[in-house]
């Protein structure tokens, strides 16, 4: 029986071989001909990889041409009732009066997206960083006409010609003269073609090309550290740079990676944070200083985690985390401001898929979210206690709080909730398990039709090694975390400015890297010694620009808004 239902599967896989191995025998002969191409163009004397193109007139972007006939746009007809519209013709919005487009000289360039003859007439789409246009090459009037069967998908090429518009409206440059610039041997993917996933991730030069929407996301996040650092730089914050490498674990709690520097014979690892190196620099008189850092943690992978990040840190003297909290929420209305200027048409789109808001932001003690929440959940104040101590009625909570619409995952609550070693630890743990899971759903607009975001603050200090004592409750630090959409995008507080009380501190870490705990700080002997010269009052802000950037764009996964995001090795045909 085993064999018979076997036997389905086999030839399934053994279709699939079949069919990838045709694939590959087709691209191989594509590549053949492509070579074959470019092999006949230096037999005229021509370089297939030209490198000339700054000589002569200068290149005209594609985008620019268009903006030169802004006026010549043609006003849109209305279209008989129940008549079908013309396939070929350009949308209405970039439909040109022909007889307004005056024949202007350009030099153009851009990579080729299809061609399509039509008798005596070839039109060339190209594209290039700005935009898209068309070249109409006709018979007669472009010099070598049938060298365009050298032009291939994928080819770069310039063009020399006039503007004109089509009797259908598309703007083109009529070709006089045409020239490839880059054979390219591999054909480009079709729109539909490219869409497995770890393809588009391992092959991010054709993902770029094959979906131009991907284009849209990576412009966004330099527009969006453009607007971080005129922000900060408005505000007087000064831009510096700390070493990545280092000889001590600090400035987060995370497993880092190590490294070997050869001629010092020396252990390093890869920083997990800039925190440590920047306060050194408020210490020594830069009251404002950030830095946009590249930071590394030997972590696991999610849709929000990659062990290679980017990540904003600033810290500005005499200001508390009450502070920051005021321009948390300034600072991201002013980049979703300048995103919305920058790529009009994206933000439109990605801001009309939103299910959060940025109009009114919510601030809640830890404890107190702890609170509200097992009142909604129906379940009584001394759940976290009773879970820790073994003495939980887990099913018939697990029954009210579903009654209530709350899953809480019962398991890794009681797992973690027995693993803490203070109170401290176990609020953060009932928090992480009764409040975050269910942040959107708490915490709405006045319309209810979307989720605002939520800063909690006040958290127990044995779960920030880093942060100052409240004056008012010694348990507790003046920290917050910010949550938008149900992700965490923000962690700062008051900077620990004591170096009697970091020493403490630090000592209470390296006392449960002794007890095996890998996701802890060393002692940092020239951080304490540093703190001894004097720390002004201090507040301090880290933010994850590969998170910001999906927030405001709608990615779903942080490897989209990485443009090489760690992979697994390719597997290679010897794998096979």
């Amino acid at each position: 029986m085993s064999q018979q239902k076997d036997k389905p599967n086999d030839r399934k896989a053994e279709r699939l071989l079949k069919e990838a191995a045709e694939a590959a025998r087709a691209e191989e002969t594509l590549i053949a001909t492509r070579k074959a191409k470019a092999a006949r163009l230096r037999a005229r004397g021509e370089n297939p990889f030209a490198n000339d193109v700054t000589t002569g007139e200068p290149l005209t972007d594609l985008a620019a041409v268009r903006a030169r006939f802004d006026g010549a746009r043609a006003a849109a007809e209305p279209r008989p009732e129940g008549a079908a519209p013309e396939r070929a013709a350009a949308p209405a919005a970039d439909r040109y009066d022909p007889a307004r487009v005056e024949p202007i000289p350009f030099r153009v360039a851009g990579r080729v997206l299809f061609v399509r003859s039509f008798g005596g007439v070839t039109f060339v789409r190209l594209r290039d960083r700005t935009g898209e246009l068309q070249l109409y090459c006709e018979q007669g009037s472009l010099a070598d006409f049938e060298r365009l069967e050298d032009v291939d998908l994928g080819d770069f090429v310039e063009a020399h010609g006039v503007a004109m518009a089509t009797q259908k409206g598309e703007l083109s440059i009529r070709a006089g003269r045409l020239r490839l610039l880059t054979k390219a041997y591999r054909p480009l993917p079709t729109k539909t073609s490219f869409k497995d996933v770890e393809s588009r991730y391992r092959m991010r030069y054709v993902d770029l090309v094959a979906n131009p929407h991907v284009a849209g996301v990576f412009r966004a996040r330099t527009a969006i550290v453009a607007a971080l650092r005129e922000f900060l730089d408005a505000r007087g914050f000064l831009e510096v740079e700390t070493p990545t490498m280092h000889t001590l674990v600090g400035g987060a709690a995370a497993k880092p990676f190590k490294t070997h520097h050869n001629a010092l014979d020396l252990e390093l690892f890869m920083r997990i944070a800039p925190e440590l190196f920047l306060k050194r620099l408020v210490v020594g008189g830069f009251e404002r200083v950030y830095e946009i850092a590249r930071c590394y943690r030997n972590e696991g992978l999610s849709t929000r985690h990659n062990p290679e990040f980017t990540m904003l840190e600033y810290y500005q003297a005499y200001a508390t985390y009450e502070t920051l909290m005021d321009a948390t929420e300034a600072m991201l209305r002013h980049v979703d401001a300048r995103l919305a200027e920058r790529l009009p048409a994206e933000h439109a789109a990605w801001a009309a898929q939103r299910t959060f808001s940025l109009d009114r932001f919510a601030r809640v003690p830890m404890a107190e979210g702890i609170a509200r929440a097992l009142e909604r959940s129906g379940l009584p104040a001394d759940v976290p206690q009773r879970v820790a101590a073994d003495d939980a009625p887990i099913k018939e909570w697990a029954r009210a709080a579903k009654a209530s619409g709350r899953e809480i995952d019962w398991a890794n609550f009681r797992a973690g909730a027995k693993k803490c070693e203070s109170p401290g630890e176990l609020v953060f743990c009932a928090y992480e398990y009764v409040v975050e899971p269910f942040l959107t759903r708490d915490y709405r607009t006045e319309a209810g039709d979307k989720s605002v975001p939520v800063f909690i603050i006040d958290y127990p200090f044995e779960v920030s090694p880093l942060a100052r004592k409240k004056d008012s409750d010694p348990s507790l630090v003046d920290r917050f975390e910010l949550f938008i959409d149900g992700r965490e995008l923000c962690n700062a507080f008051s900077e620990l400015n004591d170096p009697e009380d970091q020493d403490a501190r630090f000592r209470a870490q390296v006392a449960k890297k002794s007890r095996g705990e890998e996701e802890t700080m060393d002692y940092d002997a020239d951080y304490v010694r540093a703190l001894e010269h004097g720390l002004p009052p201090t507040a301090g802000f880290g933010m994850g620009i590969d998170r910001l950037t999906m927030l405001l764009t709608g990615a779903t996964s942080i490897r989209d808004v990485i443009l090489f995001p760690l992979l697994r090795p390719e597997a290679s045909a010897a794998d096979t």
